[in-house]
């Protein structure tokens, strides 16, 4: 069960905390973080494998969240402040949004017909990229060829859909969400692409924030990609972006979360690993069973959290109940 913290980080505390981003001396010339063998990499992901732990299997880590657990997540609520953190839907292409989503009109009003008249619009994305804030879904992300819980991946995705781990399947979640705020504890504007979130950057920020992850709850960590955008213009997340590295994993999963999400996709890039472009992904949905939210907008939330001197929250996610989908665009909203 999440702490709730007392008070806000104090500059002397953020002070405290950096060191320990800092301790190893590769870290400088490898912000991403050590290189990570394969080898290694597929150790790491067998020992946080889940499959066979849960029915319906196609839910994973969102079987760990009971209503005794949503209960508990309720009593985060005091202010009744809401907050979303869906970016606005983006039909401008640029180096983060390769493929713009869409958005036109198909009725004005203009044609004659009884009262009232009507206007209606159409709405389409690719989601599965930098622009749009979206659940991926188990069905997302196969390693060696298998989905969570061990299922071939040719034999349950087609050209029709998924037929396991589908986003339909997992359903609406309610339950605690904890925000690891790295600017904040750093005392920096935002953590700047291609630096690795690691285990001991997880462990410094709870002891900064004054929290507990625990089980069941949700993790965002927040590097600030969102207001440096604004600041400094677009680039190209798949080339640099801030996010954890594959050691935090391990500690995640000690703690039993049931999802990740951040402002941008979790994973560092460039990768740690050799060979896996994406090894965070493929830890937390293919072997864990956790479903990921990407490129979240985390700076209504940070403000938030700041003002009210506690970064745990009743977070909402409620995914587009689409059969066979590997995910869905989605708003996600805390209430605090």
């Amino acid at each position: 069960m999440s702490a709730t913290p007392a008070e806000p980080p104090h500059p002397e505390r953020a002070a405290a905390a950096e060191p320990a981003r800092g301790a190893d001396p590769g870290d400088a010339a490898a912000p991403n973080g050590p290189a990570v063998s394969r080898p290694e990499f597929d150790r790491i992901f067998e020992a946080v494998r889940t499959w066979g732990r849960w029915a319906p299997a196609d839910r994973g880590a969102w079987n760990r969240v009971t209503e005794e657990h949503v209960r508990r997540a309720t009593g985060h609520v005091r202010s009744g402040r809401v907050v979303p953190m869906a970016l606005p839907w983006n039909t401008r292409p640029g180096p983060d949004n390769r493929k713009p989503a869409l958005h036109h009109m198909t009725d004005l009003g203009d044609v004659e017909s009884p009262e009232p008249t009507t206007h209606k619009d159409f709405l389409a994305a690719d989601y599965h990229g930098k622009g749009v804030t979206h659940l991926d879904a188990l069905s997302h992300i196969a390693y060696r060829g298998r989905l969570y819980d061990g299922r071939a991946a040719h034999e349950c995705v087609d050209a029709a859909g998924a037929r396991f781990g589908a986003v339909a399947a997992l359903g609406p979640l309610v339950t605690t969400g904890v925000l690891l705020d790295l600017p904040a504890v750093l005392g920096v504007r935002w953590v700047e692409p291609g630096r690795a979130v690691r285990a001991k950057d997880v462990l410094a920020a709870e002891e900064a924030l004054g929290v507990m992850i625990g089980e069941g709850d949700a993790v965002l960590l927040r590097s600030g990609h969102v207001r440096r955008r604004a600041e400094l213009g677009a680039w190209d997340p798949d080339a640099a972006s801030a996010g954890f590295h594959v050691d935090a994993v391990p500690l995640l999963a000690e703690r039993g979360v049931c999802l990740l999400g951040g402002d941008g996709d979790s994973d560092v890039r460039p990768s740690p690993v050799s060979g896996v472009h994406s090894p965070v992904h493929a830890l937390a949905v293919t072997a864990m069973g956790v479903p990921l939210l990407d490129n979240l907008d985390l700076e209504a939330l940070s403000a938030a959290t700041a003002e009210a001197g506690r970064y745990t929250f009743l977070l909402v996610v409620a995914p587009l109940n689409v059969p066979g989908g590997t995910g869905s665009p989605v708003n996600p909203v805390a209430v605090l």
